[in-house]
């Protein structure tokens, strides 16, 4: 009985396992593979050997080179929360968290999308600052968020104007609204500010240089919302009321005009005389920043033929 040759999906599966199974202590490939087996085994199942390498060495070469650039690429899109927690729990975070959702896109940039939710379920991994570090990872991804996604045309005061009661509105896709238990955004903005202000002086950045846990003011627990959006190719942070933090995310989900104000306004302290001056300085802050476009015509139309 001869045994069938590998498909090449199997090889790859294969590979991707070995090459994403985390390294030693020293950085050294693991001698035995998830499923038990020899790694010397899984690498010449697939890898020949060369004149100055086996097998098993050349798989490793593979296998440091992902794990280096995974964990780089995390790091320099979440500067806070490493100092925060201290670069060497830091790193322990990483490796768990790339372990669960290792890389499945071609790009890097998507690496973090599941770290605050991850975090928010692992509070081992970030000890009595877990909440502050939950909040911060929740702001580092909205920078991603907010300089990557799209935007689309606003629409102006003069349509604004326009807009009944029935009327459905649309977020642009680059804002990104934030409830936190603290006002962390300052926070950190600032260790973004000092990490880079290190950088510069250093020349480069030296990411094997073990950083203790940053010495943070105090802060105290809070509800605080943030909207984080981008203009001129930069990204910033704006503190919004829960009111108006609460109308944006029933805009953000469909709700008609009056039914998303109506959910702003739930439970607020505001008085009933006084809100629709808050509405009025919303909507044309809104209008200024281009937060408001026109929903996508699906969204309007669910039930319409798609061509």
């Amino acid at each position: 009985m001869t045994t069938q040759p590998a498909t090449l999906a199997e090889i790859q599966r294969a590979m991707a396992a070995a090459v994403m199974q985390p390294l030693t202590a020293d950085d050294a490939m693991q001698t035995v593979a998830a499923e038990g087996r020899p790694m010397r085994e899984v690498a010449e199942s697939f890898i020949a050997p060369n004149s100055r390498l086996t097998a098993f060495e050349r798989l490793e070469i593979y296998n440091r080179q992902y794990w280096y650039r995974v964990l780089d690429s995390l790091a320099e899109d979440f500067v806070a929360l490493r100092r925060i927690l201290g670069s060497r729990a830091f790193h322990r975070l990483s490796v768990a968290y790339l372990s669960s959702h290792p890389s499945r896109s071609f790009t890097l940039r998507n690496l973090g999308v599941r770290l605050a939710d991850w975090l928010l379920a692992n509070p081992q991994c970030a000890g009595r600052r877990h909440a502050l570090a939950v909040d911060v990872a929740r702001i580092e991804w909205a920078f991603v968020e907010a300089f990557d996604n799209a935007d689309y045309p606003p629409l102006t005061v003069e349509q604004i104007a326009t807009l009944d009661a029935a009327s459905r509105l649309a977020l642009q896709p680059h804002v990104q609204l934030l409830a936190l238990h603290y006002a962390a955004d300052d926070l950190a903005l600032n260790l973004h500010k000092q990490e880079k202000r290190q950088t510069s002086e250093a020349g480069v950045q030296q990411e094997e240089v073990e950083l203790p846990k940053a010495r943070l003011p105090k802060l105290r627990r809070r509800p605080t919302w943030v909207a984080a959006h981008r203009a001129d190719n930069s990204v910033f942070y704006l503190r919004l009321r829960r009111e108006e933090f609460l109308t944006l995310s029933a805009i953000r989900q469909g709700l008609s005009l009056v039914d998303a104000l109506e959910t702003g306004f739930v439970g607020s302290r505001i008085p009933v005389t006084r809100r629709a001056a808050f509405v009025q300085e919303w909507f044309a802050r809104w209008a200024e920043l281009g937060w408001i476009c026109a929903p996508p015509l699906e969204s309007l139309y669910p039930d319409s033929p798609t061509h």
